[in-house]
Parts: C-alpha cells; sequence; structure tokens
C-alpha cells in the first residue's frame, strides 16, 4: 500500500492513477455486460416451466455459485443436536425429452417450415437458422447438464451434511444408493458417486448401487393405480376439458396467429411441443430459443395450469390411490428412520448413516402428496383457473430436475430425536404439526402424525384391483 501511495505521489501517478480507474471502470462495464447477458439467456416465462424447470430457477443463489450452500437453514433447536441418518429421494437430472415429445416436436417444426408466414425476427430465425437436432433415439435420457446436476448436489449435500456424507463413512459401507432401472436414474446415480470419489480422490475401490423397482417405480406395479387412473381417461376428465376450454383455446390461436398458420393446424399437444421446444433448449442448451418468443407471461401460465392439472389428477391429490401406490416407498422410508433411530438408542453405530434414492417426478410427487405436503382447499379443476393463482400445488416449484426431498433425523441428547424434511434444499414443515420447532419436530411426534399409514397404508391391499375400474 506504501508503494502504491508513494507511485502515485510521482509525476506519472496521476496518469497512473487514471489508467487504474479506466481498468476499473471497463471492467466494472464488462460484468454488468456479462450479468445483463446472463440475465438475457433466462427466458421471461422459466419460472412456469413445470417438471422441465431447472434446479437453478428453483434455488437462484446457485447461479451465482452452483456449489453455494445456506447452512443457516440448518439450525437445530440446540447445540447438542447432531445427524444421525440422512435420506435423501432424488429426481433424476436433466433429460432429453420423450420419444413421444420429440414426435410431436418434429410435427410441429414441419408445419412452420411449410406453412408459416410472417415477419418476425424470431420466426426467420426459426426458419432459417434453428436446426430440429432432436431424435426419437434420445428418449429421455441423461444429458451432459443432467450428469452435473447430481454432480453438484452431491458436492453440496457433502457441504450441508460433511458428518454424514464423508469419505469415511463411503468407504464404510455406511452410503447406501437405490436407483430406478430407468438409464437417466443409473446415470444420476453413477453421477452423484462420481462426484463423491472424485472429491476424495476414491480410485482404489468401486461402490455399487441397487436397482430397486419396487421402490423407485412403484407406480408401475400398482394394479390399482394403473387401471383405475393411469390407463383410464375418465380420471383425468378435468385435464381434458381445461385443454379443450376458452383459456387453452386462446393460446393455441395466438400461437397460429404469431406463426402466421391457420389456427385448426396447431392443436393442444402442438401447443404444448412448442412450449417444450422452449424448455428443452433452455433446460439442456442454456438458450433463449426463439420458440420462446411465441409464449407471453399470461400463456406460460396457462400452460402451465394445464400440466399441474394432469399432476394433480395423475399423481397428486386427485384420486386417493395416487398417494396409496406410494405406500412400499413410505414404509420403507420410516423403518429406516425407525432402526437409525433405535441403533442410536442402544448406542450402536447407525448402520444405514446415508441413503440416497433416485426417482422421476412420479416417484417424489404422491410420497410428498401421501405425507400431506403442498395440499390446497380447493382442489385444481378445469373451471377454477382464475383462482388457483395462489396454489400451492405448483411443480414449477416443487419438481425441477434433480429436486430433492430430504429427511434428516438429529439426535438432541437426553433420547430426544428430531426430524427435519427438505424439499431442494430448503426446510418443510410437516402439514399438521404444532411444535414449536416446525421445522425439526420430535421424531416420535411425526410417528404420532402419520401413525394411520403406519398402521396400514399397505401396498398390496392399495394396489388391489377393485370391480369396477371406471369408478374411482
Amino acid at each position: 500500500m506504501l508503494l502504491l501511495f508513494e507511485t502515485f505521489q510521482s509525476p506519472n501517478g496521476c496518469i497512473m492513477l487514471s489508467f487504474l480507474l479506466y481498468c476499473f471502470i471497463i471492467l466494472c462495464c464488462v460484468h454488468h455486460h456479462v450479468t445483463l447477458k446472463d440475465e438475457e439467456a433466462i427466458p421471461l416465462i422459466s419460472k412456469y416451466f413445470n417438471t422441465k424447470r431447472r434446479y437453478e430457477e428453483v434455488n437462484p443463489y446457485v447461479r451465482q455459485d452452483i456449489l453455494a450452500v445456506n447452512r443457516s437453514i440448518l439450525q437445530p433447536p440446540s447445540s447438542q443436536c447432531r445427524e444421525i441418518h440422512l435420506t435423501a429421494i432424488i429426481r433424476h437430472g436433466t433429460r432429453y425429452p420423450t420419444a413421444k415429445n420429440i414426435k410431436e416436436m418434429q410435427q410441429l417444426h414441419n408445419i412452420v417450415l411449410n406453412n408459416s408466414i410472417g415477419e418476425h425476427s424470431w420466426l426467420r430465425e426459426i426458419l432459417t437458422q434453428w436446426t430440429m437436432w432432436y431424435i426419437e433415439d434420445m428418449d429421455g435420457r441423461l444429458v451432459q447438464k443432467g450428469v452435473e446436476d447430481l454432480k453438484h448436489l452431491a458436492i453440496r449435500l457433502t457441504r450441508l451434511f460433511p458428518s454424514m456424507i464423508s469419505e469415511e463413512k463411503l468407504r464404510g459401507g455406511l452410503i447406501r444408493f437405490i436407483t430406478s432401472s430407468k438409464d437417466r436414474c443409473v446415470n444420476s446415480t453413477l453421477s452423484f458417486k462420481a462426484a463423491l470419489t472424485e472429491m476424495w480422490a476414491i480410485r482404489d475401490v468401486e461402490f455399487g448401487h441397487e436397482v430397486n423397482d419396487a421402490l423407485m417405480r412403484f407406480f408401475e406395479q400398482c394394479t390399482r393405480f394403473v387401471q383405475e387412473v393411469d390407463k383410464n381417461q375418465s380420471a383425468v376428465i378435468d385435464v381434458q376439458k381445461f385443454k379443450q376450454g376458452p383459456e387453452m383455446m386462446r393460446v393455441q390461436e395466438k400461437i397460429a396467429e404469431h406463426l402466421g398458420v391457420p389456427s385448426s393446424f396447431i392443436t393442444y399437444d402442438l401447443a404444448e411441443a412448442a412450449f417444450f421446444l422452449c424448455t428443452y433448449e433452455f433446460a439442456v442448451k442454456a438458450i433463449n430459443s426463439p420458440w420462446c418468443q411465441l409464449f407471453d407471461e399470461d400463456d406460460a401460465k396457462i400452460i402451465e395450469y394445464a400440466s399441474d392439472l394432469r399432476e394433480f389428477w395423475k399423481r397428486g391429490y386427485g384420486h386417493d390411490i395416487n398417494s396409496k401406490s406410494s405406500c412400499i416407498l413410505f414404509h420403507d422410508l420410516f423403518s429406516r428412520l425407525d432402526k437409525a433411530a433405535n441403533e442410536n438408542k442402544l448406542r450402536q453405530q447407525v448402520s444405514e448413516a446415508v441413503t440416497v434414492q433416485i426417482g422421476h417426478a412420479d416417484t417424489l410427487l404422491p410420497l410428498l402428496t401421501l405425507l400431506g405436503f403442498f395440499k390446497d382447499t380447493v382442489p385444481l379443476t378445469s373451471t377454477n383457473y382464475a383462482s388457483q393463482t395462489q396454489r400451492s400445488f405448483r411443480t414449477s416449484h416443487m419438481m425441477p430436475y434433480a429436486a430433492n426431498f430430504l429427511l434428516v433425523l438429529y439426535d438432541c441428547g437426553e433420547g430426544v430425536i428430531r426430524l427435519q424434511p427438505l424439499l431442494n434444499e430448503k426446510p418443510l414443515t410437516f402439514p399438521g404439526l404444532t411444535d414449536q420447532q416446525v421445522s425439526m419436530p420430535l421424531y416420535e411426534d411425526v410417528r404420532k402424525h402419520y401413525r394411520d399409514l403406519l398402521n396400514g397404508c399397505d401396498f398390496e391391499t392399495e394396489c388391489q384391483l377393485f370391480n369396477n375400474p371406471a369408478e374411482v
């Protein structure tokens, strides 16, 4: 500092100071330009991307630092509290569209190429510069961004829970990995593990994982759910009505007008395909695609609601069997928590310190519903869109790529065990619990709150098919 001060006192000091100030201003401008550019790269409608949303949009602080964690959210009621078990149920990372979606995207692109007339600059870009690069073989596979999603999440969870996710526990076999059989889930699991082994430079041992579709794809194996809801159009009649309703028809007409094609060309499926072209370009490539210009905020809200309606009636509160199909995962979760609590009570080492289970949005939504999270007082229907703008059941907030439901068990001394739920690294409150420590209630109180499910909720019984599959 003294040398710098003496330099500025020299005859050329003022010149040097001016030069440094000039450089500083340029750097600030460059930084400001980058920031603006980054912001411009985010579609204005990205907050309505449902289950196709990037994790960074749900937790914006990780945009600045993808490995940032907020330790302040983990504030036990006393300094005596220490973590003894962590279960993480995680959705796979960013993926390609499904083959079905890709076919619809290709169909829309062909309609635009062969029929569009208009002078919008973004439309000229679609017609002359944008290439349909999606192919059906991609069919929901994990993309490189999805690999990074799980690697970054693994590192953040290690920072949040260093006593749980540690090299010692990994090497000691105290961290268990369970996955759905789908490639995107298996590869997400491999990515999570790779982050840990790379971080700790572990090269002398490999860590396995268990493929368990009974737990992670229970929805396929619940016969009653498959027949009464998944394959039953009458179970989602509200979804169909909304797709054919006035709000959605206006969106379709606006898309046709923007593209300069006859309105009869744009069905709901093709309107959704246009929205997907916007969402996937951003999720996979971080590009604010010209396809995004087809939608204003009102349009995006309507398409978001159509998607939420589908999730509500097929995975959420629409039908009782939706959540009951997750009974097997519910019991697996609580039996693990019970075991950890009992081992800790007996002053034994907790044999499964961390469980990482990787599945789908369709794995997480029924479980969150069974536990009572994000329940609105009025169900979502085809006719109450306008009154549901503040709804809790909103997949854009709940279920981005790499969404994660965490349950952390704490020993707080003198036999006191507490449980903290988190969604996407943010604390949740168990609905219906009045403990003063609402974000970290007594585990005993949580078990009492869910006692009916713990004493019942038998997967085989719940999933038994009744006589008339049309009655739901």
